[in-house]
Parts: C-alpha cells; structure tokens; sequence
C-alpha cells in the first residue's frame, strides 16, 4: 500500500513538487500509435486546459509541464497559506 500523502508532501519543506503519470500497457497519451494507427494528438491540447483549470480549483501554480506521447510531467507549487485560510466550505465547494 502507498503511504499517505501527508507523509509525502511537507510544505513547510519546499512548496515545489514534481509529479508524473505514465500510461500502462503501451497505451498512448499523445500523439500517433504506429502500432494501431490511432491518433490521440488531440489529448494533449485536452490536458495542458485541465491541469491548468485543476491548478486554479485548488490554488496551485503550474510552474512547469510537458506532456509526451505516454506520459507527463508537471512541476506544482502549493499557495499554503491561502489554503489554509479556506474554511470548511470553500474546500467542499472546489
């Protein structure tokens, strides 16, 4: 089991983070599969909106990112303190 992300995340440590999602199974993310012929291109327009909107929901700054055909990569910074200043409700409603 993976640990819990509190045990991973420390804002107080960096406000920077790296993350990345790969696709299994030889799935493509992006771009043309020379294996089926498929085109999935039109993913990677798709997915820079919504980091970016996901970004904006829950006050983070999208430093850095690329998406490539099987996998992105994206660089975050955490606002700590405007979160914290969130009540209960504002968390619940974004």
């Amino acid at each position: 089991m993976s640990p819990p992300s509190s045990s991973l995340i420390d804002p107080c440590t960096t406000p920077y983070y790296h993350c990345a999602s790969r696709c299994v199974r030889r799935a493509f993310l992006c771009g043309r599969d020379e294996r089926t012929g498929q085109c999935f291109e039109h993913c990677r327009q798709w997915i820079e909106n919504r980091s970016l909107e996901l970004a904006d929901i829950f006050d983070l700054d999208v430093c850095a990112y690329t998406v490539l055909s099987n996998h992105y990569h994206i660089v975050l910074f955490i606002h700590k303190q405007q979160a914290d200043d969130w009540d209960l409700k504002e968390v619940v409603s974004r």
